[in-house]
């Protein structure tokens, strides 16, 4: 097994750990804050738009199962990549499309598949792209909070509907 850990900003984090979760090949999934100044920043401070922080979850896969480059197509797929610090009703510079790699090979790839999806959506692809910096873990209550929360409202109408577009466009990479 060869493990890798990427970084992701797709907005809301509950939205884009829900569906990591639920991957086959994934071996963990952790909710955050990445590439802000502010260490060791709390939830209430980089809501306020300030700590220069992405709400990120970090993903780690057994790349002998899925790949990168795998682990990127679900990622333009479950998220609008072409609005600026914005997803939905989401707004401000922690919602923003990003992707933040570990590694020199890494960044390789996600610069690739990144060409792609902008072709693909016009050259309106606005997910920065950076290597990870300044990564803080999200408090524990953020943690699997879909698979603990699935009735609330945000839940029910906001992420459901993203998980169900997961399930629907990558049948073969759901978690059996």
């Amino acid at each position: 097994m060869a493990v890798q850990t990427i970084t992701l900003g797709g907005g809301c984090f509950w939205c884009v750990e829900a569906v990591y979760e639920l991957v086959d090949g994934v071996l963990g999934v952790e909710s955050g804050y990445s590439n802000g100044q502010l260490r060791q920043p709390s939830y209430e401070l980089v809501c306020e738009g300030r700590t220069g922080h992405a709400e990120v979850v970090r993903v780690r896969f057994d790349d002998e199962r899925i790949s990168l480059r795998e682990i990127l197509e679900i990622f333009f797929t479950v998220h609008d990549p072409t609005t600026r610090d914005r997803q939905g009703n989401d707004v401000g510079p922690q919602y923003r499309s990003a992707i933040y790699w570990h590694t020199p090979e890494q960044e390789a790839v996600v610069r690739e598949v990144h060409a792609e999806a902008d072709r693909a959506l016009g050259g309106r692809v606005v997910t920065e792209l950076a290597p990870e910096d300044n990564y803080w873990p999200a408090e524990a209550y953020h943690q699997h909070y879909f698979a603990q929360h699935p009735q609330q409202g945000y839940c029910a109408y906001v992420i459901a509907p993203k998980v169900e577009k997961f399930r629907k466009t990558f049948r073969e990479r759901v978690r059996g």
